[in-house]
């Protein structure tokens, strides 16, 4: 196979990975807290004198878009929005982990969690416990927790500090490996989750996009092996 075939291979692969991730985001794009990820290309290209030089594309990049989405009010005590920037945090088996999901509940021991079950984290990366009598809850704009009328503690709002390196681990939880600061400038809304950040029109153009791209490179292939075939055949002869 020539550097055209090559380069065709690592084209359709890319787009192949990126129809997987715009299905993803479409797949979710009714799920509270989910962030749109997208792919980026880059290009590897090596030459040596006296040799053709050799390109090829490759979607090693995912990106998360940390675009708001848009807030939907529940009514619930327990279901929280983030307005700006900034995350909730909650402890996993695995360590801290970052969410925009806030449709939270207490659990057997009072502590609040969310849907998995993973406790819910403080500025001062403490769980927050909700006495099993407590008749209100009411959490400020910047996070402060108080249970009838006494202040408890304060919802924490983090950021990851290199935003391009935050890591999705599963739909709506993320890793910062180079570590978190916390969030002064956003807002916590009580009694609203935020919806998901995809926008779903969007999504099913580009995946159109890279449908056609993908075929037209199926089209090159196809084409590409007849003419080595009939020009082996012909030497043949």
């Amino acid at each position: 196979m020539d550097n055209a075939g090559y380069t065709t291979l690592t084209r359709q692969s890319g787009l192949t990975r990126e129809m997987n991730v715009l299905a993803n985001n479409i797949a979710n794009a009714a799920t509270t807290g989910y962030r749109a990820e997208g792919i980026a290309f880059s290009e590897f290209i090596k030459s040596a004198p006296g040799t053709e030089s050799i390109s090829m594309a490759t979607a090693n990049v995912q990106m998360t878009s940390l675009e708001q989405g848009a807030l939907k009010q529940t009514g619930g005590s327990l279901d929280f929005a983030v307005e700006g920037p900034g995350f909730f945090m909650v402890q996993t088996p695995d360590g801290e982990r970052l969410t925009r999901a806030g449709a939270f509940s207490p659990n057997e021991n009072g502590d609040l969690v969310n849907m998995d079950g993973h406790l819910v984290l403080d500025s001062g990366g403490a769980p927050i416990f909700i006495p099993p009598d407590a008749k209100g809850v009411d959490v400020a704009s910047d996070g402060t927790f108080s249970v009838d009328g006494n202040p408890l503690g304060q919802l924490g709002i983090y950021r990851p500090v290199n935003p391009l390196d935050l890591k999705r681990e599963t739909g709506v939880l993320f890793e910062a490996p180079d570590g978190v600061e916390p969030v002064e400038e956003a807002r916590v809304l009580q009694g609203f989750l935020e919806n998901s950040n995809v926008n779903p029109i969007t999504q099913l153009s580009r995946m159109i996009e890279v449908q056609r791209a993908y075929e037209m490179g199926q089209t090159f292939l196809e084409n590409e092996h007849n003419r080595i075939r009939d020009a082996v055949k012909t030497f043949v002869r």
